[in-house]
């Protein structure tokens, strides 16, 4: 079992948290990765749905909020509207769940929610609404306050499919 990697020992608070964080790298380069075999295709799926499960495990509504958010992208990369719609649906319901107190939400937390919406929506063929999302992420990255987290959503919308 997952909760047991090394003998019958549970898996320390510490040990899921550094596991759900190099997942999530680990799903990075993989994304990067632009001659990506079927295998590793599968192995960027179950990373980025492992890392989104050890998250619900130790961290907080915006570790588990990001989680999506990977899931979402890398089903989007793959070309597979449904999850990818879902997930950043997901994505969007953990940030608005988010109480301000302890769950890590930042300023750039429901722009990028809105950014995988849109890119989802456009990959689904809906442009309609790829561009209402866009637009809202758009509005909403206007108050980031930092300059390199705001350029970086800029940047990502930039490269939305259709843009």
């Amino acid at each position: 079992m997952a909760d047991h990697p090394e003998g019958n020992a549970p898996m320390s608070q510490a040990q899921r948290r550094q596991l759900a964080v190099d997942l999530f790298n680990h799903v990075w380069k993989l994304l990067e990765q632009s001659d990506r075999t079927p295998e590793q295709d599968d192995e960027m799926i179950h990373a980025a749905h492992a890392s989104r499960y050890h998250w619900s495990q130790v961290g907080t509504k915006a570790n588990v909020a990001r989680g999506e958010w990977q899931v979402s992208r890398v089903y989007t990369v793959l070309g597979r509207a449904e999850p990818a719609l879902y997930h950043a649906h997901r994505c969007l319901a953990y940030v608005e769940e988010g109480d301000g107190v302890g769950d890590g939400i930042e300023d750039w937390d429901i722009p990028f929610a809105f950014e995988a919406i849109a890119r989802a929506e456009a990959l689904a063929g809906n442009t309609a609404e790829s561009a209402r999302y866009e637009l809202m992420a758009r509005e909403a990255g206007e108050g980031i306050a930092d300059d390199e987290d705001r350029d970086h959503l800029l940047s990502e919308l930039g490269s939305l499919p259709g843009r």
